[in-house]
């Protein structure tokens, strides 16, 4: 006899996407290296895709942090998580930042290449602009309270957001149609979200196929070292240090979180970019049982200081330059350049390829003669950029268990019925499994 928890089982084919995307993962390297030169024509198809998914982050992120915000009975509240989440961001960003030193120091990668001149300023146009500290902090306030929508910037989303929570929650009960009608638009966007990821395997294709046609193999064997490095040193913060913080803190085993949250991983290999699980994210961490108000805050917040993956690629790469161009660092001067790359990279985890606008905008600053060297690394930045994406999204997954558990926001006994699979995760609407709950995480009862 069939129970309702087996037919939702047997109703949910999404799993034949992601056996999909793999199978157009695995399509796309095969037409990238034999066939370079149609692998690259194929590259509008990976960033229509992303540009599909970005498309949606933004009234994502209102809705859900209008609803977090609106639903707390004291404003209070939302100030504990906002700056337990901001201090736990920096503390984290500084660990990954030694990490990558360490083994930025040890293994010494850009040793022996020999850098020239002309080599170094290939691919150096390639590489845009950074923000200086004021454009950036200027740049949060939007032009207009909807160009915040439109133009895509996730904290002008979120300081408008943060604003239209707050007037909400002070309107009281005469914000409360207010509130049940962000609801509402808020299933309608998950929804489209959910359609949009049928597109997946697509996308995933020509992204791939664009990418290997333009950098080919040779380019990988030339820098296998850093790359290895790179990789590596990420798995080492996510199992061990991110693992170890999980377990102590919250006594949730990693690797169970990460097997739950297995197919956004898939979606951010596919893709190169974090920002493409921003809204599964969401949905997840609501479903896992941390409240609302607590994904609302942590989620997007983390997306913008959470910088765990870039902050050990802008260790090793800037010491990889260095070394290359024969113009070694101190380590005076690796700490300095590097606390300044990580305040000027806030706001550009989930963007792909803006790391190497931060590389180059903090080289610039302290030391101009090796801004060329950024050109060199510009090949294999697409490959670098997936594991800085899977260990940032990694690193907020984590992030929103924990600041759940300190604050007393996460219902254990839904977290332990989800990781072990008796509450599966639902598809089709994305937010529909939680959606008879209340913001502690706690069953209304009917």
């Amino acid at each position: 006899m069939s129970t309702p928890e087996s037919s939702a089982r047997r109703r949910d084919r999404t799993h034949y996407l992601y056996i999909a995307v793999i199978a157009a993962v695995a399509l796309g390297i095969v037409v990238g290296w034999r066939f370079p030169e149609f692998g690259k024509e194929l590259k509008p198809l990976g960033t229509g895709f992303v540009n599909l998914i970005k498309m949606m982050i933004s009234p994502i992120i209102f809705c859900t942090i209008v609803l977090g915000i609106g639903s707390v009975a004291k404003a209070a509240k939302v100030g504990k998580v906002g700056g337990l989440a901001i201090g736990y961001f920096l503390v984290m960003s500084t660990v990954a930042l030694v990490i990558g030193l360490v083994v930025g120091n040890l293994l010494h990668p850009g040793s022996g290449l020999h850098i020239s001149q002309d080599v170094a300023k290939l691919g150096q146009k390639q590489v845009g602009e950074a923000e200086n500290t004021t454009e950036f902090l200027l740049g949060i306030i939007p032009e207009s309270l909807v160009s915040a929508f439109t133009e895509g910037s996730v904290l002008q989303t979120l300081l408008v957001a943060l604003l239209a929570g707050f007037a909400v929650q002070k309107l009281g009960s005469r914000g409360e149609p207010i509130r049940r009608g962000v609801e509402h638009i808020q299933r309608l966007v998950f929804r489209i979200l959910a359609m949009i990821m049928w597109a997946a395997p697509v996308g995933a294709f020509g992204a791939i196929a664009a990418v290997v046609g333009e950098t080919g193999w040779k380019a990988l064997q030339s820098l296998a070292v850093i790359m290895i490095g790179f990789y590596l040193t990420c798995a080492l913060f996510v199992f061990v240090v991110l693992g170890a913080m999980t377990w102590l803190f919250a006594r949730v085993n990693l690797f169970r979180l990460l097997r739950y949250l297995g197919r956004e991983f898939l979606l951010i290999l596919s893709t190169s970019s974090s920002e493409t699980a921003l809204p599964r994210l969401i949905a997840k961490m609501e479903h896992l049982g941390v409240s609302k108000p607590v994904v609302g805050i942590t989620v997007p917040t983390g997306y913008s200081f959470n910088l765990d993956g870039t902050a050990i690629y802008l260790t090793m790469a800037s010491i990889f330059i260095a070394e290359a161009m024969d113009k070694p660092l101190s380590i005076g001067e690796q700490i300095a350049l590097l606390v300044f790359m990580i305040i000027a990279s806030k706001g550009a985890a989930g963007v792909t390829g803006a790391g190497l606008a931060t590389l180059a905008g903090g080289l610039q600053s302290h030391r101009p003669e090796l801004v060329d060297g950024v050109g060199f690394i510009v090949g294999i930045d697409r490959f670098m950029s997936e594991a800085r994406a899977l260990t940032n999204f990694a690193g907020n997954s984590v992030a929103t268990v924990l600041i759940g558990t300190w604050t007393g926001e996460l219902d254990r006994a839904q977290l332990d019925r989800v990781l072990s699979g008796q509450d599966p995760f639902d598809e089709k609407t994305l937010i529909e499994d939680h959606a008879g709950k209340d913001t502690e995480g706690a069953e209304k009862s009917t």
